[in-house]
């Protein structure tokens, strides 16, 4: 079983930082979607929005991912922690997947190098912040500390 640590000192500011990135990626979306409203859905042209290459498709599925992302770090719950770790992992696959399409018909998105790295980027942050978010009740995060003050563990400390 994945230790997730509970109920982690630092995790408003994990939520933050997943609310940041989703507020980005909205707005992303709709300026992109402003941009490219008369053109087709996988349009292969040069249009950018806020430093990134974007086309209808992928400035639609940005508006999605940000309203999802935004309504996870609004959470007090654990469905931020999934969802943070959920889309880290889809941020950073869909990344690799386009970059090795770059130069190919294939790139129906439209990706250009920097989106690749602002992709992977945010799947490393949200991964990230989904490791340390969860949610738990004050005994499950009191028997966390005494695992880990185990004697055992204190023999491997020295």
């Amino acid at each position: 079983m994945p230790h997730f640590p509970v109920n982690h000192p630092a995790r408003p500011l994990y939520r933050v930082l997943s609310g940041l990135i989703g507020v980005y990626i909205l707005v992303f979306g709709v300026w992109g979607v402003a941009e490219t409203l008369g053109d087709p859905l996988f349009a292969r042209s040069s249009t950018w929005a806020l430093g990134l290459r974007t086309n209808l498709a992928f400035s639609l599925a940005s508006v999605v991912f940000g309203v999802v992302l935004i309504i996870g770090a609004s959470r007090r719950t654990n469905l931020g922690h999934y969802m943070n770790l959920t889309a880290g992992v889809v941020f950073l696959v869909t990344s690799i997947l386009m970059m090795s399409v770059l130069q190919t018909g294939a790139n129906f998105l439209n990706f250009s190098m920097s989106t690749v790295v602002v992709s992977m980027l945010f799947g490393l942050i949200l991964l990230g912040t989904g490791l340390y978010d969860k949610v738990g009740p004050p005994e499950s995060a009191e028997a966390e500390l005494e695992h880990r003050k185990h004697p055992v563990a204190d023999v491997h400390r020295r």
